[in-house]
């Protein structure tokens, strides 16, 4: 799914039915800073906009996704082609996920040798110390790694509103979690709830 083209394919059909970004964030509930970020490519609707959004354009959330008007003899075409797009992104943020697994047991693998040799053995201790920094060095830099492939893996989805999104880094970084869940704040809504992981950013 390309939210650049489905930006663009907004912003046509918004202007075609002759409102600004402000009446339509006015019909929908929203800002007008919403529709201009998902106009440039910058987000995309949460599903319990889909629905309202292309009944006030006259499209349907087929054309929405596929960022263009589908003909009737295309239609289930595209239908299919968007499944498998989803199909697709939930594929590559599992195999993300497992990276980032990955890099950081083996960041600790490497790591955690340099340490323990560093108390173990007789050394001077300027060797002793440069161990230690090199193994914790290894185990940041794994951990990062590890980190930014899981925020770019899918995205959250918010208890309360339903909306998914991909936090900023800092956010991410911060908030509190567990294996699938991290305590964020939702663009949204506004709820600081406890998000779950998802394989997918559309549903």
């Amino acid at each position: 799914m390309n939210q650049v083209q489905i930006g663009r394919f907004l912003a046509q059909e918004r202007k075609r039915k002759g409102y600004t970004q402000k009446q339509l964030s006015e019909k929908l509930g929203i800002s007008d800073k919403t529709i201009s970020k998902w106009e440039c490519g910058n987000g995309f609707p949460e599903v319990s906009l889909l629905l309202p959004l292309c009944g006030e354009l006259d499209i349907t959330v087929n054309e929405l996704l596929s960022g263009e008007r589908v003909c009737e003899e295309d239609y289930r075409r595209k239908a299919e082609e968007n499944m498998v797009n989803l199909v697709k992104e939930a594929q590559e943020s599992r195999k993300k996920i497992i990276l980032s697994a990955m890099v950081a047991g083996l960041a600790l693998l490497a790591a955690v040798p340099l340490i323990v040799l560093s108390g173990a053995l007789s050394m001077e201790t300027w060797l002793r110390a440069l161990l230690i920094a090199i193994g914790l060095v290894v185990i940041a830099i794994g951990i990062a790694i590890a980190c930014i492939l899981d925020r770019e893996a899918g995205a959250f989805e918010c208890p309360e509103c339903k909306a998914r999104f991909v936090p900023e880094m800092k956010d991410y970084l911060m908030g509190p979690h567990t294996f699938t869940k991290r305590k964020l704040t939702c663009p949204h809504c506004g709820a600081h709830r406890y998000c779950k992981k998802v394989l997918t950013r559309q549903k």
